[in-house]
Formats: C-alpha cells, structure tokens, sequence
C-alpha cells in the first residue's frame, strides 16, 4: 500500500482482501471486512451503500499494520482485541485463550440447570475454573441475573482482562476474580463448576495451527502427557466444592468422551450428559454429585 494507498471505502476492501489472499489466509473477506470496518469505523451496510467514502490516510496506515500482521499469520480477532461471544464482546490479551464458538456448547449445556437453581434458591453460584476472558461465567451471568460468578485463574493478567470484561458488560457486580491453581484458593460451595481446561497432550502442542500454537497462551493448551490432567484433578478435588446435587460442566477434545468419562465415574460422579458442538463432535460433558 505504499504511495498508492487506496483512499475509498470500496478500494480498501478490495486491496485488503486481495493482500490476505495471496497470503494464503483462510477466509480473506471476512478477514478484510472485519479488520477495514474495525480501523476505520465504518459498518457492512456504510460499505456497501457508500464504496466512495474517503478513509483518513491515518486510518489507512492503521489497516495496511493490521493486514501485515494478519498476512504474518497473526489471528485476526488478536488485532482487533476482542472476540464475540455468546453475543458478548470480550477484550483478549495474550494471557487469554481465544474464546472459541464451540464453546457456547456448555453455556448452552448448563443454562436450564443455571436459571432452574436461580429461580429455586434466589441465586445460583458458578465457579469457572480456567477463566481466561471470562466467557464461560459471563455468559450465564449476562442471561441469569440470578447468577453469580467466581472466576479461577492461574495467570494475573487472564484475570485482569476477564474482570474488565465483567465492567465493560456491566456485571462487575457479580464476577470475582480469583488467582489460584485450580482449587488452591477455592473456598465455599458452589452449585455448578465449570471449565474449559487444558485438554491438549503435551506431544501434540507443536502440532496445532499455527494460529493457536504461536498466540493462545500455552498454559490453556497443554493438559499433561495424555491430555487428560485437568480432568484428574478437577473430578478429585470438585467435591469439597460442590453443592449437593450441584453440576460439573467440562469442555472435552472430541476424542477424549470415554476417558474423561471414566475419571469422572470413578471418582463418584454420575454422568448428566453429553452435547456436540456445531460440528457435531462431542465437545462439553456434565456430571451431577449426588447425595453421599
């Protein structure tokens, strides 16, 4: 884009996604649209309606440092700072996992569960363990009001940018961050416990695009020599921490279905279901405790 930078709306689109095409990058338009719209403040519709509107060379410079980092392999929602979740935008940072959709699977899993206890007891307590941004949590808090949300995390600044997340969705209220290792920390009981953990084996890390291995933080990725740590520790620890009767939600790698099942079962748990993601791969299982 040098001395030649398009200064329109309509030239910018075009030039930005033929920039990220040759760069080989998976979906350039989207891609394009969303780093063209996001720089220079302007809607799909703006875009459509007025292709001549004139774009500030500032605004221009902005774009052309995006797509050279997008082209550089960079993920795009890394560049803008944010990701939709859940209808939610939720500020990333590099100590956060990048909130992926097939996650709104366990939201989805445990909402009836969530909004059922609100209504019964007047509040329904959540634990996210493995935080990040937050979305789990705020996810259900932003559909039950009812609910209330403490969010674990080991690293400092995942906590910092999943509790400016709660402020900016208005639900400081009803989040509370809290460092620990896993259970560490944890003190009270909850009526469900929640996680997205590490579930990658340790082997197979190197092996991920390169858009996850070289930008989600490693801590969020690597779940031991099997993949299957986080699980191990959550299915023996979660008890001390569980509501009677309470739920334990956990996201899976869709291979792992039997295996997590299985820790989950010896440890006392009794299966509460199992939900696909929009893929159609096992993706979040639920278990219940019941009385001892």
């Amino acid at each position: 884009m040098g001395d030649q930078l398009p200064e329109t709306l309509g030239r910018l689109l075009r030039e930005a996604q033929a920039r990220l095409a040759a760069a080989a990058i998976d979906d350039p338009a989207l891609d394009a649209r969303l780093i063209v719209e996001h720089f220079s403040g302007t809607t799909r519709t703006q875009a459509i309606a007025d292709p001549e509107r004139k774009v500030d060379a500032g605004v221009v410079a902005e774009i052309d440092a995006a797509l050279r980092r997008r082209a550089g392999g960079e993920p795009v929602h890394r560049i803008l700072g944010y990701r939709e979740f859940y209808g939610l935008r939720l500020s990333l940072s590099p100590e956060t996992l990048e909130p992926r959709p097939d996650t709104e699977t366990l939201v989805e899993a445990m909402l009836p569960f969530v909004k059922a206890v609100a209504a019964r007891e007047g509040a329904c307590r959540i634990l996210d363990l493995g935080t990040g941004t937050g979305a789990i949590a705020l996810a259900l808090l932003s559909v039950v009001p009812g609910a209330i949300a403490t969010g674990v995390d080991l690293s400092a600044g995942a906590l910092a940018t999943a509790t400016r997340n709660a402020g900016q969705l208005g639900l400081a209220g009803r989040f509370t961050g809290l460092q620990s290792d896993w259970f560490e920390k944890v003190s009270g009981r909850y009526h469900v416990i929640a996680a997205n953990p590490p579930y990658i084996p340790f082997e197979d890390v190197g092996n991920l695009q390169d858009e996850v291995r070289n930008f989600d933080p490693r801590l969020a990725l690597d779940g031991g020599a099997d993949g299957l740590n986080p699980y191990r520790i959550i299915a023996a620890e979660a008890a001390r921490f569980l509501e009677t009767e309470g739920r334990i939600a956990v996201e899976i790698g869709h291979t792992q279905h039997n295996q997590v099942s299985e820790i989950f079962t010896a440890a006392g748990y009794v299966p509460g279901g199992a939900f696909r993601d929009f893929g159609g791969n096992d993706r979040v299982l639920v278990f219940e405790r019941v009385k001892p």
